[in-house]
């Protein structure tokens, strides 16, 4: 079985193509299974509304719109689950309307993303004097541990996506070694999972999120694995997955993860897409 966990609609605003593309796309490299992720809406405008995520008002739209693509995709052998891209932040009051979201619905898959990057989160450094990279990368993944603790998301995404987009200017794990494994710990004493997302080597500096070293971390440490190509186009869909399932394989990862109505099951880590 193959499985890609992490993808967008237009209804994200920075998605192109429709749903049954990206299901094609997937049925042409032998994926079985699909779960869109779009972002999850948010109150507060920092995070990002126009162009970023779907409004609140849309949300109907968009589970109707995964359920119909499902029903589309079935006569071409590819399963389409209905998730979600939630997020991860310190000032729980701006989670607000994200938690009455996902105590609605009943999503099979919720990612829990700290966008470094965000507006919000740049704010957060500035108010709380977080001005260097060493502070930067230490709050972001005490944040993501705090994440992991809260019971919200099935999958922490693209775990180091800090080093990208500006954020810091130089990102290197064995650094920030103790804190980024007492994320990892985080993650499995919660007996959750951690993202493989492959559109890391699309951007920055062209690798897979997270680190190889940090992978080679989450393996010592006994992590689970989801994995998402991060798609905005049908194009991207298993994007790089004939690269990376085979290194997760030699790291010593023999099985992957996915979610079908927030409960975990299990399959063989693939050598690759055919």
């Amino acid at each position: 079985m193959r499985i890609d966990s992490h993808m967008h609609t237009p209804l994200c605003g920075h998605a192109v193509g429709e749903p049954i593309e990206y299901v094609m796309a997937a049925a042409e490299q032998g994926i079985d299974l699909i779960t869109i992720t779009c972002h999850i809406p948010m109150s507060w405008e920092a995070f990002g509304q126009e162009g970023i995520r779907m409004k609140r008002d849309e949300l109907e739209n968009y589970i109707a719109l995964v359920r119909a693509t499902a029903i589309k995709a079935k006569p071409l052998g590819v399963e389409v689950l209905c998730g979600i891209e939630a997020e991860v932040f310190p000032d729980q009051s701006e989670l607000e309307l994200m938690d009455t979201i996902l105590s609605q619905y009943n999503f099979d898959f919720v990612l829990g993303s700290l966008h470094a990057q965000c507006l919000s989160y740049l704010q957060w450094f500035e108010k709380n004097n977080v001005d260097d990279d060493a502070k930067r990368i230490e709050s972001y993944f005490r944040h993501l541990k705090d994440g992991a603790q809260s019971g919200r998301y099935d999958s922490m995404s693209h775990p180091d996506v800090i080093r990208t987009y500006g954020v810091v200017e130089n990102f290197n794990p064995n650094e920030h070694e103790s804190v980024i494994r007492g994320f990892l710990q985080a993650v499995v004493d919660e007996d959750m999972c951690m993202e493989v997302n492959t559109s890391g080597l699309t951007k920055g500096d062209y690798e897979v999120h997270p680190d190889p070293v940090i992978l080679d971390w989450a393996n010592e440490m006994g992590v689970k694995l989801t994995i998402g190509s991060d798609a905005h186009s049908p194009e991207s869909v298993g994007q790089f997955f004939d690269v990376i399932q085979p290194m997760l394989r030699s790291k010593g990862f023999m099985d992957l993860y996915y979610f079908r109505g927030r409960q975990r099951h299990k399959i063989d880590m693939p050598d690759g897409i055919h």
